[in-house]
């Protein structure tokens, strides 16, 4: 029992001396009188916003670097006359009628080819890119939509009639009526 005892001495000697260095090593962290207690250094906002301003940009020129494409260039203008389209040469040119079937049975131009404004942006590469384009409809808007679809699908040389089919009639040009 002897040896007990003096084992739980030494036990419960080592334990404090353990407790009284915890405590010294507390004691030293704390700031002693007029001593300034250490701080965390933070980041101050001018540079957060710095540092966000920095990642912006080059995300943006990062975009910018990985999505050029080369840009179409059209070497028609973007609108002719009906005077004008008259007078072109059918087998240097494609007339693209962007009518509806019903519009193109009622009268449209003998050597045009109906692709209805509608199925243009799907339909686009029946059409040849090495020819030249004038695309008609009934009033001269749907054309200047389907003339944006094909130089946005990388066509170079297209033009929209304007005034349509509408005063290609009434100027007595020649038409053809059905399928």
């Amino acid at each position: 029992m002897a040896k007990s005892k003096k084992s739980n001495k030494k036990k419960s000697a080592s334990t404090s001396k353990k407790t009284q260095a915890k405590a010294s090593s507390q004691k030293s962290a704390k700031p002693q009188a007029g001593e300034v207690a250490p701080q965390k250094r933070e980041i101050p906002i001018w540079a957060w916003s710095l540092i966000v301003i920095v990642v912006a940009v080059g995300g943006y020129w990062l975009i910018q670097l990985t999505n050029q494409r080369e840009s179409v260039v059209n070497t028609q203008p973007l609108e002719m006359s009906v005077l004008d389209v008259a007078q072109l040469d059918r087998e240097e040119w494609l007339f693209l009628d962007v009518r509806e079937q019903y519009e193109w049975e009622e009268a449209h131009i003998e050597w045009a080819t109906l692709i209805p404004l509608g199925q243009l942006a799907d339909r686009h590469n029946e059409l040849p890119k090495d020819r030249k384009i004038v695309v008609v409809c009934r009033s001269g808007n749907r054309s200047i939509e389907g003339r944006d679809i094909l130089l946005a699908a990388g066509f170079t040389d297209v033009t929209s009639m304007a005034g349509g089919m509408n005063d290609w009639i009434n100027l007595g040009f020649p038409v053809v009526t059905g399928p």
